[in-house]
């Protein structure tokens, strides 16, 4: 499923302040999204996709938002553009986000989506579209694969011991 927002989603909304005090991922994903769209956290699927327009993630540089949103089991966020702290905090964590200006004008909701990260591909299997977006460098790259910033530095500290 395809979670299909506007321009300027703020942390405020990926996840409201009132629950900053929190750093568990189990209670941040509850209220993900909640001041958005009230029925996200109850209906989200691992592996569902959000996809939206300009600045997403615009707001203060919490990084709870990315966090919230990993923890949902979102596959990706697919934007026509990030906030930088946004993109940098989704980054550090883990989480795939990706710039692509003309599939949230063009994909519904029930569309299926797969993703080639290393070919820069996505592909709407519904319509049979195709879009193209830069592949990740292969540092970015490996620290997707090890699940965020924190786990890439452990393997190559513990490569080099």
């Amino acid at each position: 499923m395809n979670w299909i927002y506007g321009d300027n989603v703020d942390t405020d909304v990926i996840i409201p302040a009132r629950y900053l005090n929190s750093a568990s991922e189990e209670e941040l994903k509850l209220h993900c999204m909640e001041d958005i769209d009230a029925n996200f956290s109850r209906n989200v699927k691992i592996g569902d996709f959000i996809i939206a327009g300009e600045n997403f993630g615009c707001g203060s540089s919490r990084e709870h938002a990315p966090i919230s949103i990993k923890a949902c089991g979102i596959k990706a966020v697919i934007a026509k553009s990030f906030a930088r702290i946004f993109y940098r905090n989704a980054i550090n964590i883990g989480l795939v986000i990706i710039e692509n200006s003309k599939i949230q004008e063009e994909v519904e909701k029930d569309d299926l989506i797969e993703l080639n990260l290393s070919s820069g591909k996505i592909y709407n299997k519904t319509k049979g579209t195709e879009y193209s977006f830069s592949p990740y460098s292969p540092e970015i790259q490996k620290i997707i694969n090890s699940g965020s910033l924190v786990n890439y530095t452990k393997e190559k500290v513990h490569k080099n011991v």
